[in-house]
């Protein structure tokens, strides 16, 4: 089974680095302290001119939560009209209403717009008041390609049990990204409790 390690950065300097260092792929950013919003296009047009592995583009327009007005929408919208037409590996998005549920229609709606792009609800999906449910809804969504997730937790660590089970209970084609204060350190022992394919973490590959 291929282990697949994501790497989230928010700067060119540190993309290359994980690139250099066995990144297998990374999810573009800026403001990883706010837990990641929408990189510059200018950021982005860098990082795919020169790097060669995948990358998949965060698209979150502010970092105050995950609920989004028209204009945000419209924001979001254009970024992907930007990753389409550079043909990234994948989009990584995410909307709650204010009732703390995954937005299906928000979701849908930029999810529609983004194929044949890959699509990743992020860790939105560890806010909503049941991440289980918010789970076995998106592994029906034939838009939704895997959930980057916590089970639930701040921390991958305090997760297991749930990410455990997701992992089990997903699909062949459908990927559940573990993710949440995973490293480089740690990452041995996290896999041997998941034994999942797919890894994240911003120090998950040592550089």
């Amino acid at each position: 089974m291929q282990i697949i390690k994501e790497v989230c950065i928010d700067s060119y300097e540190d993309a290359a680095l994980v690139e250099s260092n066995g990144a297998d792929r990374i999810e573009l950013c800026s403001r990883l302290d706010l837990d990641g919003i929408t990189p510059s296009n200018d950021l982005l047009l860098r990082v795919h001119s020169d790097l060669k592995i995948p990358i998949r583009v965060m698209v979150r327009p502010h970092g105050n939560g995950f609920i989004y007005n028209k204009n945000h929408i419209n924001e979001m919208i254009n970024t992907i009209k930007l990753c389409k037409s550079l043909n990234v590996d994948g989009i990584v998005i995410g909307c709650l209403n204010e009732s703390n549920d995954l937005d299906y229609h928000q979701i849908n709606y930029l999810a529609d717009y983004a194929k044949p792009l890959k699509v990743i609800i992020h860790k939105a999906i560890d806010y909503s008041n049941s991440v289980l449910s918010s789970f076995k809804n998106l592994i029906l969504n034939k838009n939704i390609n895997g959930i980057l997730t916590s089970g639930g937790a701040q921390f991958a660590s305090d997760g297991l049990k749930t990410l455990k089970k997701m992992v089990d209970l997903a699909p062949e084609n459908f990927e559940v990204i573990c993710a949440g204060g995973i490293t480089h350190e740690n990452f041995d022992k996290i896999h041997l409790e998941l034994n999942a394919r797919f890894y994240h973490g911003r120090k998950l590959i040592k550089y």
